[in-house]
């Protein structure tokens, strides 16, 4: 399956917004794996963003930056001034790093005054071009024609031109006139430029696509900066014309909409936003900020019927939001994970393939999952390990000191429910090891390249400042004897030389007398 970020920067008047929010809801995904992100840039939140990821996973909402800045809109046109221009480029600019950084295969960036066709995103997808827009008609100002957000070279030259060419006007208008009907019948074209409602692909955006100014170059808006590095960098752009969008440029054009619906909607379309996600507190965009709440990151995978369920209901006490990468899991990992955390926001993403026999590729990816987020600290916990009871107000605490950057912990392997072991090789509990770590998004993380034991952690963090806490993990997951035996094959397949771990522990999974330490709160 393919996964799909719908992105859109956001300062819109609350009846347009509401209709654009309403048609991502009714999209169709058939076969994707679809995600949203939104930046909010209005001045003041109207709530609507909030009731769209209400319920909903893989939703986040960042805050804008300078919303001083007035954007006006009248039932003429809009009034667009340079620095709001280059503002919502960068905005974009961040979808596409997010984009990027988080392996999406593409990213579809919609302005929010469209109501989208259901069929359009699966379409676009299936049409397997590295740039493409849907096309919509607008009349630019109040007494002009309907014309399309494409072109064909130029700031917005909609006819064919050789290069020493000068046609008449009479040529003119029938080369435009030619391109215009092209564009009302159904297909996919080649063209110039385009906006507004465009599916990227992760090629695209790899090879380096950006709304950045081209310093030299003279065309106004942010699009035409896209359009002609994209096409400096080799790739093509197509516009589609068989489900156009309905766009309201101006709050007049609302009473045309159901019309629209009612051709291009079935009747059982859902009526409002239904449910969750996560809404990223307002302050400097994009970074993360400083602060005290918790993001829980875990890897999971066929967690179903273990210990996962006891874990996350325990942490749900005290995290603030939480990421999950589920390793392609065969069973109800997923299930149990909204179950287990009801009401937390939550992000929740599966790989189609797992990567289990590489464990830095699933941590690194994690990592990446969670610093998306805009998270203030990162707790890290694997689905068999969980804090003692007290944690429940003392990591709150914790996470409160300004002081320290990174907090380290014992783990305890369990070998029932009331005793750990503890031998030669089953000493972890006399070592304190990191778990919680502040995002700071200027730190040059690292990590260990190693395909086992590389750590759940960036390397260096151990650079950072660091403090050890008394509170103590319980690792489960050793705890019957099924467990131990799998683990014991697992280790001995994926390191049977002991490069990565010591041989003589993995030999010692299996010790029918071990030494148990019984368990204190």
């Amino acid at each position: 399956m393919k996964r799909v970020l719908i992105a859109s920067p956001v300062r819109q008047k609350p009846a347009i917004l509401k209709e654009f929010l309403w048609s991502l809801a009714c999209l169709k995904t058939t076969g994707l794996l679809v995600e949203y992100a939104f930046i909010d840039d209005h001045e003041e939140d109207n709530g609507l963003l909030r009731a769209f990821a209400a319920g909903r996973d893989g939703i986040r909402i960042f805050p804008g930056r300078g919303t001083q800045q007035t954007y006006h809109c009248d039932e003429n046109t809009h009034h667009w001034r340079e620095d709001l221009i280059w503002k919502v480029a960068g905005y974009k600019n961040y979808f596409l790093q997010l984009a990027r950084e988080e392996g999406f295969d593409y990213l579809f960036l919609v302005d929010s005054d469209l109501v989208l066709h259901p069929e359009t995103l699966v379409h676009l997808v299936g049409l397997k071009k590295d740039i493409v827009s849907e096309v919509y008609w607008t009349r630019w100002e109040a007494d002009l024609p309907p014309l399309p957000q494409v072109w064909i070279a130029d700031q917005y030259r909609l006819y064919p031109l050789e290069r020493g060419e000068a046609p008449d006007e009479k040529e003119i208008v029938r080369r435009q006139n030619e391109f215009l009907e092209m564009l009302r019948r159904p297909g996919t074209y080649k063209v110039g430029g385009l906006g507004a409602c465009t599916l990227i692909s992760r090629k695209a955006i790899q090879l380096g696509v950006s709304f950045s100014e081209i310093y030299n170059l003279g065309l106004i808006g942010e699009d035409r900066h896209f359009c002609v590095r994209a096409a400096a960098l080799g790739l093509e752009l197509y516009a589609d014309t068989h489900y156009p969008p309905y766009h309201i440029y101006r709050e007049s054009e609302l009473a045309g909409l159901e019309e629209y619906k009612q051709r291009n909607f079935p009747a059982e379309a859902k009526t409002d936003f239904g449910g969750g996600g996560r809404i990223v507190p307002r302050g400097k965009h994009p970074p993360a900020r400083q602060g005290s709440s918790i993001t829980l990151a875990m890897l999971v995978r066929n967690e179903a019927g273990r210990y996962l369920e006891r874990v996350l209901e325990h942490a749900a006490q005290y995290i603030d939001r939480a990421v999950i990468l589920d390793d392609a899991s065969e069973d109800d990992t997923r299930e149990v994970c909204k179950k287990a955390l009801r009401g937390v926001p939550m992000t929740l993403v599966s790989n189609r393939e797992s990567a289990f026999a590489n464990e830095i590729v699933l941590r690194k990816q994690l990592w990446e999952l969670a610093a998306g987020t805009n998270p203030h600290w990162i707790l890290i916990l694997d689905a068999d390990e969980i804090f003692e009871e007290r944690a429940t107000k003392e990591l709150r605490l914790l996470a409160g000191n300004p002081e320290v950057d990174v907090y380290y912990f014992r783990l305890y392997d369990m070998w029932d429910d009331k005793h750990y072991r503890e031998d030669e090789y089953w000493r972890a509990h006399h070592y304190y090891r990191p778990f919680m770590a502040r995002y700071l998004p200027g730190f040059p993380y690292r990590w260990q390249e190693i395909p086992l034991h590389c750590g759940r952690f960036p390397e260096n963090i151990t650079e950072l400042r660091g403090a050890k806490s008394t509170l103590r993990v319980k690792h489960l997951g050793w705890m019957k004897p099924a467990d131990r035996l799998a683990k014991y094959y697992r280790y001995k397949k994926l390191d049977p030389e002991g490069r990565y771990g010591i041989m003589a522990q993995y030999l010692s999974i299996l010790d029918p007398k071990p030494n148990l330490v019984a368990w204190e709160e």
